[in-house]
């Protein structure tokens, strides 16, 4: 936050960093005595030795010159507490620094708690842990890390490569169905029987499979329709013997024969086959 604040250690615990009840007024934007009364007016949320410290009773001059007070500061404080005005001069651990932001209870003092949790008290603590290691500790540590870090890079790639497959999978099917929805009315019976044929295809291609294709298109296209192919090819037959048509026009009938004859039939035969196309993946 563009502050150079000053790195105080133990009063709570070895290495444990703390914080002046003087620095939190200086980057809260306050002065030390509202900081103090804060703290004083609710008192019975903070524990001593826990979450706060009082340095000018635990500490002489001496020592709080150490840490930065002038003996005139000091003198001044002394003087308050001789009065009862206070004079507290308060260290606080990391507990007790969030404890008297939620007191405060402001957007700005949430959003530097976050700064100075992030910043102060668990900046470098990977720092200090690599200045406790061995070199050879160290030279593991990096490794592992290396290593970690190229997993996590393929692992990114192979996510980046399914999502491209994916992708294109999506591509080629919507291409497949856009193509599907073209059916042209003119050619369909050319054009439904190339994709029973590419469909045939991918389920082995033999004249067995094909025909097992046929038969599936037909028996779907019966269902919804309500209708029996073969009774309206052997009707059509009949009515073709009674108008005197040749037996062997009359033996060429076949099922698609009457689906063209019919509206209603050839639009279903034809939204059967689109739907085959789709789900085999052709066109």
């Amino acid at each position: 936050m563009g502050k150079e604040i000053p790195v105080v250690l133990g009063g709570f615990g070895e290495n444990c960093k703390v914080m002046l009840a003087k620095t939190i007024a200086e980057i809260h934007k306050m002065e030390t005595k509202h900081v103090n009364e804060l703290i004083n007016r609710n008192i019975k949320r903070f524990k001593n030795e826990i979450d706060i410290l009082d340095l000018g009773v635990v500490l002489n001059d001496t020592g709080l010159k150490e840490l930065g007070f002038t003996q005139q500061a000091i003198n001044s404080y002394k003087g308050l507490r001789a009065k009862g005005q206070g004079g507290n001069i308060y260290l606080l651990s990391e507990r007790g620094y969030a404890k008297i932001i939620k007191i405060m209870d402001t957007d700005l003092a949430w959003d530097i708690h976050d700064q100075l949790m992030d910043e102060y008290f668990h900046l470098r603590e990977e720092k200090q842990q690599m200045q406790s290691m061995s070199m050879e500790d160290i030279i593991i540590y990096q490794m592992q890390q290396s290593k970690m870090m190229k997993e996590q890079l393929e692992q990114t790639q192979t996510v980046a490569i399914e999502a491209k497959a994916t992708a294109e999978q999506a591509t080629k099917q919507m291409e497949i169905v856009k193509d599907a929805m073209l059916l042209d009315h003119d050619s369909w019976r050319k054009d439904c029987n190339n994709i029973i044929n590419k469909v045939a295809k991918e389920r082995g291609g033999t004249k067995e499979a094909y025909q097992q294709v046929r038969d599936e298109v037909y028996n779907i296209l019966q269902q919804r329709a309500g209708a029996s192919l073969k009774t309206r090819v052997i009707n059509k037959q009949d009515r073709m013997r009674r108008e005197g048509i040749s037996k062997s026009k009359v033996d060429k009938v076949s099922q698609i024969d009457v689906i063209a004859e019919d509206k209603r039939l050839k639009e279903i035969y034809i939204a059967v086959v689109k739907e085959m196309a789709i789900k085999y993946g052709v066109a």
